[in-house]
Protein backbone atom coordinates (compact mmCIF):
# COMPACT_ATOMS: atom_id res chain seq x y z
CA UNK A 1 0.00 0.00 0.00
CA UNK A 2 2.80 2.60 0.71
CA UNK A 3 4.41 1.67 -2.41
CA UNK A 4 1.08 2.48 -4.10
CA UNK A 5 0.69 5.33 -2.48
CA UNK A 6 4.06 6.22 -3.27
CA UNK A 7 4.12 5.98 -6.95
CA UNK A 8 0.83 7.79 -6.74
CA UNK A 9 2.68 11.11 -5.14
CA UNK A 10 5.26 10.54 -7.69
CA UNK A 11 2.77 10.29 -10.43
CA UNK A 12 0.91 13.13 -9.25
CA UNK A 13 4.45 15.60 -9.29
CA UNK A 14 5.44 14.38 -12.36
CA UNK A 15 1.97 15.65 -13.57
CA UNK A 16 2.21 18.85 -11.58
CA UNK A 17 5.83 19.31 -12.88
CA UNK A 18 4.79 18.47 -16.62
CA UNK A 19 1.65 21.06 -16.65
CA UNK A 20 4.12 23.69 -15.07
CA UNK A 21 6.59 23.37 -18.34
CA UNK A 22 3.75 23.52 -20.70
CA UNK A 23 2.86 27.15 -20.25
CA UNK A 24 6.25 29.12 -20.57
CA UNK A 25 5.72 31.04 -23.71
CA UNK A 26 3.47 32.71 -25.77
CA UNK A 27 3.38 32.71 -29.70
CA UNK A 28 2.31 36.25 -30.94
CA UNK A 29 -1.00 35.39 -32.01
CA UNK A 30 -3.45 37.75 -30.54
CA UNK A 31 -6.71 35.86 -28.63
CA UNK A 32 -8.51 39.40 -29.02
CA UNK A 33 -8.98 42.44 -26.73
CA UNK A 34 -9.62 42.62 -23.10
CA UNK A 35 -10.80 45.46 -21.16
CA UNK A 36 -9.25 47.49 -18.68
CA UNK A 37 -12.01 48.05 -16.09
CA UNK A 38 -10.81 48.89 -12.94
CA UNK A 39 -7.00 49.83 -11.88
CA UNK A 40 -5.78 50.17 -7.84
CA UNK A 41 -2.86 52.52 -7.89
CA UNK A 42 -0.75 52.68 -4.69
CA UNK A 43 2.19 55.43 -4.38
CA UNK A 44 5.43 55.40 -5.35
CA UNK A 45 8.23 56.63 -7.67
CA UNK A 46 7.03 56.58 -10.99
CA UNK A 47 4.46 59.70 -12.50
CA UNK A 48 1.24 58.63 -13.48
CA UNK A 49 -0.52 60.25 -16.20
CA UNK A 50 -2.12 62.75 -14.20
CA UNK A 51 1.32 63.29 -12.08
CA UNK A 52 0.64 61.10 -9.36
CA UNK A 53 3.21 59.41 -8.31
CA UNK A 54 2.73 55.21 -8.09
CA UNK A 55 4.76 51.88 -8.32
CA UNK A 56 2.35 49.10 -7.87
CA UNK A 57 -0.97 48.57 -10.04
CA UNK A 58 -3.60 45.92 -9.27
CA UNK A 59 -5.27 46.10 -12.72
CA UNK A 60 -8.75 44.32 -12.68
CA UNK A 61 -9.32 43.01 -16.75
CA UNK A 62 -12.76 41.98 -18.37
CA UNK A 63 -12.11 38.98 -20.89
CA UNK A 64 -14.33 37.80 -23.67
CA UNK A 65 -16.79 35.30 -22.70
CA UNK A 66 -14.86 31.73 -22.87
CA UNK A 67 -11.35 33.37 -22.88
CA UNK A 68 -10.72 32.37 -19.11
CA UNK A 69 -11.33 28.24 -19.54
CA UNK A 70 -9.69 26.31 -17.02
CA UNK A 71 -7.20 29.20 -15.90
CA UNK A 72 -5.60 29.03 -12.25
CA UNK A 73 -4.23 31.10 -9.91
CA UNK A 74 -0.37 31.84 -11.48
CA UNK A 75 -1.37 30.95 -14.77
CA UNK A 76 0.65 33.30 -17.56
CA UNK A 77 -1.26 36.03 -19.85
CA UNK A 78 0.27 38.53 -21.91
CA UNK A 79 -1.65 42.05 -21.97
CA UNK A 80 -0.32 44.19 -24.63
CA UNK A 81 2.95 41.61 -25.08
CA UNK A 82 3.57 41.91 -20.93
CA UNK A 83 3.39 38.32 -19.38
CA UNK A 84 1.77 38.80 -16.24
CA UNK A 85 0.34 36.46 -13.39
CA UNK A 86 -3.57 35.56 -12.72
CA UNK A 87 -3.40 36.38 -8.88
CA UNK A 88 -7.47 36.36 -8.84
CA UNK A 89 -10.22 35.50 -11.01
CA UNK A 90 -14.39 34.86 -11.75
CA UNK A 91 -14.07 32.36 -14.55
CA UNK A 92 -18.04 33.17 -14.74
CA UNK A 93 -17.36 37.20 -15.07
CA UNK A 94 -14.43 36.34 -17.35
CA UNK A 95 -12.47 38.74 -15.09
CA UNK A 96 -8.81 38.04 -13.61
CA UNK A 97 -6.84 40.13 -11.56
CA UNK A 98 -2.71 40.86 -12.15
CA UNK A 99 -0.42 42.66 -10.06
CA UNK A 100 1.75 45.27 -12.47
CA UNK A 101 4.76 45.86 -10.48
CA UNK A 102 7.76 49.33 -10.85
CA UNK A 103 9.78 47.65 -13.39
CA UNK A 104 6.94 46.72 -15.29
CA UNK A 105 5.40 50.18 -15.21
CA UNK A 106 8.46 52.08 -16.06
CA UNK A 107 9.22 49.61 -19.59
CA UNK A 108 5.88 49.20 -20.83
CA UNK A 109 2.51 51.20 -22.13
CA UNK A 110 0.96 49.82 -19.25
CA UNK A 111 2.26 52.53 -17.28
CA UNK A 112 -0.12 55.00 -19.06
CA UNK A 113 -3.38 52.53 -19.49
CA UNK A 114 -7.33 54.08 -17.89
CA UNK A 115 -9.62 52.59 -16.77
CA UNK A 116 -11.95 51.62 -19.57
CA UNK A 117 -8.87 51.12 -22.44
CA UNK A 118 -8.62 48.22 -24.48
CA UNK A 119 -5.61 45.74 -24.69
CA UNK A 120 -4.61 43.02 -26.63
CA UNK A 121 -4.39 39.57 -24.71
CA UNK A 122 -2.87 35.78 -25.30
CA UNK A 123 -2.77 32.83 -23.46
CA UNK A 124 0.48 31.41 -22.16
CA UNK A 125 0.89 28.70 -25.19
CA UNK A 126 1.33 24.46 -24.33
CA UNK A 127 3.09 21.82 -25.98
CA UNK A 128 1.60 20.86 -28.96
CA UNK A 129 -0.32 24.03 -29.86
CA UNK A 130 0.49 25.13 -33.29
CA UNK A 131 3.01 28.28 -33.14
CA UNK A 132 1.52 30.20 -35.91
CA UNK A 133 3.81 33.15 -35.15
CA UNK A 134 7.07 33.12 -33.29
CA UNK A 135 8.03 32.46 -29.90
CA UNK A 136 7.20 35.49 -27.54
CA UNK A 137 8.56 35.33 -24.17
CA UNK A 138 6.61 38.01 -22.79
CA UNK A 139 9.41 40.42 -21.89
CA UNK A 140 9.21 43.49 -23.36
CA UNK A 141 12.42 45.26 -23.46
CA UNK A 142 10.81 49.15 -24.46
CA UNK A 143 8.50 51.12 -25.82
CA UNK A 144 7.98 52.75 -29.59
CA UNK A 145 6.10 55.50 -30.21
CA UNK A 146 3.51 55.57 -33.68
CA UNK A 147 5.37 57.73 -35.76
CA UNK A 148 2.44 57.13 -39.40
CA UNK A 149 -0.17 55.27 -39.97
CA UNK A 150 -1.38 55.31 -43.76
CA UNK A 151 -4.22 53.24 -44.87
CA UNK A 152 -5.50 52.39 -47.99
CA UNK A 153 -8.34 49.95 -49.34
CA UNK A 154 -7.13 46.68 -48.31
CA UNK A 155 -3.68 47.17 -46.71
CA UNK A 156 -2.17 49.67 -43.28
CA UNK A 157 1.56 50.14 -42.65
CA UNK A 158 2.19 51.74 -39.27
CA UNK A 159 6.03 52.86 -38.61
CA UNK A 160 7.26 52.77 -34.71
CA UNK A 161 10.47 54.98 -33.47
CA UNK A 162 12.55 53.16 -31.13
CA UNK A 163 15.35 53.73 -29.40
CA UNK A 164 18.62 53.07 -31.47
CA UNK A 165 20.07 50.82 -28.43
CA UNK A 166 16.95 48.47 -29.75
CA UNK A 167 16.73 49.15 -33.35
CA UNK A 168 19.72 47.10 -34.16
CA UNK A 169 17.75 44.12 -33.64
CA UNK A 170 15.25 44.40 -35.71
CA UNK A 171 16.04 43.67 -39.43
CA UNK A 172 14.01 43.92 -42.63
CA UNK A 173 12.04 40.70 -43.09
CA UNK A 174 12.59 39.61 -39.47
CA UNK A 175 10.25 39.55 -36.87
CA UNK A 176 9.21 41.33 -33.73
CA UNK A 177 6.19 41.43 -31.02
CA UNK A 178 4.60 45.04 -30.99
CA UNK A 179 1.85 44.75 -28.47
CA UNK A 180 2.37 40.82 -28.53
CA UNK A 181 1.17 40.69 -31.64
CA UNK A 182 3.97 38.73 -33.77
CA UNK A 183 4.97 40.31 -36.65
CA UNK A 184 7.04 40.71 -39.96
CA UNK A 185 9.33 43.29 -40.27
CA UNK A 186 8.86 46.21 -42.98
CA UNK A 187 11.44 48.78 -43.62
CA UNK A 188 13.99 50.00 -40.63
CA UNK A 189 16.07 53.20 -40.36
CA UNK A 190 18.33 54.43 -38.10
CA UNK A 191 15.66 54.94 -35.12
CA UNK A 192 12.96 53.18 -36.66
CA UNK A 193 10.79 50.73 -38.46
CA UNK A 194 7.55 49.45 -40.36
CA UNK A 195 4.96 46.89 -40.27
CA UNK A 196 2.28 46.18 -42.49
CA UNK A 197 -1.28 44.86 -41.16
CA UNK A 198 -3.76 42.81 -42.43
CA UNK A 199 -7.49 43.82 -42.37
CA UNK A 200 -7.80 40.43 -40.35
CA UNK A 201 -4.66 41.98 -37.63
CA UNK A 202 -6.54 45.07 -37.01
CA UNK A 203 -10.06 43.69 -36.59
CA UNK A 204 -8.71 41.52 -33.89
CA UNK A 205 -5.98 43.58 -32.13
CA UNK A 206 -6.31 46.90 -30.66
CA UNK A 207 -3.80 48.28 -33.82
CA UNK A 208 -7.11 49.56 -35.45
CA UNK A 209 -7.17 52.04 -32.87
CA UNK A 210 -3.78 53.14 -32.48
CA UNK A 211 -2.85 56.65 -33.23
CA UNK A 212 0.25 58.53 -34.12
CA UNK A 213 2.23 59.15 -30.90
CA UNK A 214 0.71 56.10 -29.15
CA UNK A 215 3.13 54.21 -27.16
CA UNK A 216 3.01 50.45 -28.01
CA UNK A 217 5.16 47.56 -26.33
CA UNK A 218 8.06 46.12 -28.29
CA UNK A 219 10.12 42.71 -27.47
CA UNK A 220 12.75 41.79 -30.13
CA UNK A 221 14.35 38.23 -31.17
CA UNK A 222 16.07 36.83 -28.33
CA UNK A 223 18.27 35.01 -30.59
CA UNK A 224 18.82 37.69 -33.12
CA UNK A 225 19.42 39.77 -29.54
CA UNK A 226 21.77 37.17 -28.46
CA UNK A 227 23.95 37.42 -32.05
CA UNK A 228 24.35 40.65 -32.07
CA UNK A 229 25.70 41.31 -28.68
CA UNK A 230 28.15 38.40 -29.18
CA UNK A 231 29.11 39.79 -32.45
CA UNK A 232 29.34 43.69 -31.15
CA UNK A 233 31.65 41.79 -28.02
CA UNK A 234 33.94 39.83 -29.64
CA UNK A 235 34.98 42.97 -32.39
CA UNK A 236 35.35 44.79 -29.43
CA UNK A 237 37.93 42.45 -27.83
CA UNK A 238 40.04 42.41 -31.09
CA UNK A 239 39.75 46.06 -31.27
CA UNK A 240 41.33 46.04 -28.05
CA UNK A 241 43.56 43.68 -28.53
CA UNK A 242 44.96 45.24 -31.77
CA UNK A 243 44.94 48.69 -29.59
Amino acid sequence: ARARAGRGAAARGHEATRRARTAMVFTGIVQGKATLTALERRNGALPWTDGAPVDFITATVTFPEGALAAVEIGASIALNGVCLTVTSFDEGAATATFDIIEETLRRTNLATCQEGDAVNFERAARVGDEIGGHTVSGHVGATAEVVSKDTTANNTRMEFRVGSEWVKYILPKGFVAVDGCSLTVGEVTEDSFSVYLIPETLRATCFGARAVGDAVNVEVDPQTQAIVDTVERVLAQKDAQVA
